[in-house]
């Protein structure tokens, strides 16, 4: 189950922290606020059904249907992450953006409110299997403690950034805030991982000491032989029903063995031992310690990729075909589509590649029972045993474990064949070895990027589409189809230029500039398709009559020419020079053309306004 919502959990505070708040929310509050509400209502519904439909099986069962609830929550909390605008609603607990943690840790409660939906209908379902009464806030409160271990390395890291970048220390801040920074939190967070951690999870998860007894005894005794030191805690986890153990701690000192009650009472002692061989197997095969420079890994190789992305997008022709498409801001649409792969490597990654390596872990602390007592016939027994008592069917596996049947059949490989450990070790150092030759490599690889040249040219486009964007959100205004046009005709796109002060026209009629800019384009572009000086003639009258100014009667005069009115064009452009004398010899070269060609026989100038 912990595996199982790790993953959740994870997908979650990714969709979440790589959210950017929009500006304006897609849909208004009061209408998000039903929605939310019918969707939570909605969940509720469907998980009560299932639960009640569940109420005579197995606690097979009970997993299995909280395992699709749970992703039926992660496609919930998604829809309120992006449809929703939930971030959008809780930026105000950030106290202006000055602890980020506050309003992730808002982002996280909404999360675990449709996980609370699930454990309160699961109740009655858990009070009958695992036959133990529950008022519904003991049995919310009870689940919220067991998963919060998930979770809170990464609000404890965060809280830590966001405290330390609030100190009045501009050193420090530097510092956090490079490249150095990263390592120096995540170096931070193993320790607090090393230290602190398991004690906080041992009082979580209610763990207590094993009484002193004759099953105390041999299990320290059995430790000891072992070279293997560690409090022994009983584990009451899903009351301590479900047949299992666990090791957790890298320090000895805070270091912990979790037995829980079912495996005790189900297992003789010789299987007990072959149990605790394996949780040993886990420490002297350095697995724990493996797991964070895994988790390491996954940052190291995220942090890589993130940082070309969105130069990757933007070079992309989809993504502005995408911006035409959707009622979505382009940093908005930049955002989700920089997320989308992040988030698809994410799963990927902790599905496929974390997963072979906790499964290949598992089966060399399997193989660990050969050491410890010259045979595997005992872990043999205990997986046969736990098949039946709990009705694991001996092929079914998950992408954390191998199958019950698959462990089996290697330890009795093992037994024929003791070679058979050593390639399963082989094959794990070589595994990690290329892991993290290909996450340097990569590393290495993206940083020789030259991100600039990716996206170059494409800057011109991204703000056409953030006019665009404006231009759709404030049709009234004005103010961006001039941008825009003002934009394209700088980059000789004349014909989305013609349209964009189209717009304007109708929008400001009495607008100088507008009048005058596209009376100006009608007269010069170079797609002569495009030149109407008919129609130029009359928005440079508009614009003249408007505001007499010498680069306006410019544009008159050259209306002028071009409808054939020569003097009138002439006369047109000494009335400039009166009020432009600066320009001077810009106008006169002006008559000259007038006098000496014709319109549309030469390539026109460019004008500069």
């Amino acid at each position: 189950m912990l595996y199982n919502n790790l993953i959740y959990f994870l997908v979650a505070i990714f969709t979440f922290s790589t959210n950017t708040p929009v500006e304006v929310p897609l849909i208004p509050w009061w209408g998000a606020f039903i929605a939310s509400a019918l969707l939570l209502v909605g969940f509720s519904l469907v998980a009560r059904r299932l639960y009640a439909s569940a109420l005579t099986e197995k606690a097979v069962r009970y997993f299995s249907i909280e395992r699709k609830l749970s992703i039926v929550a992660v496609v919930c909390f998604i829809i309120w992450v992006y449809v929703l605008d939930l971030k959008y609603y809780l930026q105000p607990l950030s106290l202006g953006g000055k602890l980020p943690v506050l309003e992730n840790l808002g982002g996280l409660g909404a999360f675990f409110l449709l996980f609370c939906v699930i454990w309160y209908r699961a109740r009655p379902l858990y009070q009958q299997l695992f036959h133990r009464e529950y008022t519904s806030f003991g049995f919310l409160v009870s689940n919220v403690k067991i998963n919060l271990p998930i979770v809170l390395p990464w609000l404890l890291l965060s809280f830590t950034f966001d405290i330390l970048v609030l100190l009045p220390f501009p050193g420090l801040k530097k510092i956090l805030v490079s490249p150095w920074g990263d390592l120096i939190l995540f170096a931070v967070f193993v320790f607090f991982l090393v230290l602190f951690f398991p004690p906080l999870i041992r009082r979580l998860w209610d763990c207590r000491p094993m009484p002193e007894g004759r099953m105390r005894d041999k299990i320290v005794a059995f430790c000891r032989d072992q070279g293997f030191s560690s409090e022994i805690l009983c584990w009451p986890l899903f009351e301590g029903q479900v047949i299992t153990a666990g090791i957790m701690g890298i320090v000895p000192g805070f270091r912990y063995l979790l037995i829980t009650p079912a495996l005790l009472e189900a297992l003789s002692e010789k299987e007990l031992e072959s149990v605790l061989a394996h949780e040993i197997g886990h420490v002297k095969n350095k697995h724990l310690v493996l797991y964070v420079l895994l988790f390491l890994g996954f940052s190291v190789l995220a942090g890589a990729l993130a940082r070309p992305m969105p130069h990757f997008i933007l070079s992309s022709d989809t993504y502005y075909w995408l911006l035409g498409k959707v009622n979505l801001a382009p940093d908005t649409l930049l955002g989700i589509l920089g997320a989308i792969p992040l988030l698809i490597l994410l799963i990927v990654y902790f599905r496929f590649i974390f997963g072979f390596f906790i499964r290949n872990f598992e089966r060399q602390a399997d193989a660990s029972v050969f050491r410890a007592q010259g045979t595997g016939v005992h872990l043999i027994s205990s997986f046969e045993k736990i098949a039946v008592l709990t009705g694991t069917r001996r092929e079914q596996k998950n992408w954390h474990h191998f199958g019950l049947g698959e462990r089996i059949g290697f330890l009795e490989q093992c037994e024929q064949n003791r070679q058979a450990i050593g390639r399963q070790d082989r094959k794990v150092y070589a595994s990690l070895l290329f892991y993290f030759c290909c996450i340097a490599g990569l590393s290495f690889s993206v940083q020789q990027l030259d991100l600039q040249k990716i996206s170059a040219g494409y800057e011109v486009k991204y703000a056409e589409a953030v006019l665009l964007q404006k231009s759709r959100q404030e049709p009234g205004n004005s103010l961006w189809p001039v941008l825009l046009g003002d934009l394209m005709q700088s980059e000789q796109m004349e014909g989305k230029a013609v349209e964009a002060y189209e717009q304007a026209v109708k929008l400001r009629p009495t607008s100088v500039e507008v009048n005058n800019n596209l009376a100006w384009l009608l007269l010069t572009a170079k797609d002569k398709k495009l030149r109407d000086p008919v129609r130029a003639l009359t928005l440079a009258r508009t614009a003249a009559l408007l505001d007499e100014k010498g680069f306006v009667l410019d544009t008159l005069a050259t209306a002028f020419w071009a409808n054939g009115l020569i003097e009138n064009a002439i006369e047109t452009e000494v009335r400039a020079i009166r009020l432009d004398p600066g320009n001077r010899r810009y106008y006169l070269e002006q008559i000259r053309r007038f006098q000496n060609s014709r319109w549309g026989e030469e390539t026109e100038k460019a004008k500069n306004l």
